[in-house]
């Protein structure tokens, strides 16, 4: 059993049977029966299934980005910029 906790899915809240866990596009996404038996997924995150990130469990909302990733736009950025320098 599973429960759909995104704030802002229509079935949140709600315990559904777990068929199954794959990676399919990119993310982990969980397998169930909707309430009118059709086979449907949605994104692990979405759901009580995966334990969250110790960074968005630690910082409590207070910050939207990890250093990680912040490093990582600056890379991409600088590297936007430096191809626009070099007639891209």
């Amino acid at each position: 059993m599973f429960r759909i906790t995104h704030p802002f899915h229509p079935f949140q809240g709600q315990q559904f049977a777990l068929l199954t866990i794959r990676n399919n596009w990119g993310e982990d996404r969980v397998y169930y029966h909707s309430p009118e038996g059709q086979l449907v997924s949605i994104p692990a995150a979405w759901t009580d299934v995966c334990v969250p990130d110790a960074f968005v469990r630690i910082s409590a909302g207070r910050s939207p980005f990890c250093l990680a990733d912040l490093l990582e736009l600056a890379r991409f950025l600088s590297s936007l910029s430096e191809e626009a320098g070099h007639g891209g």
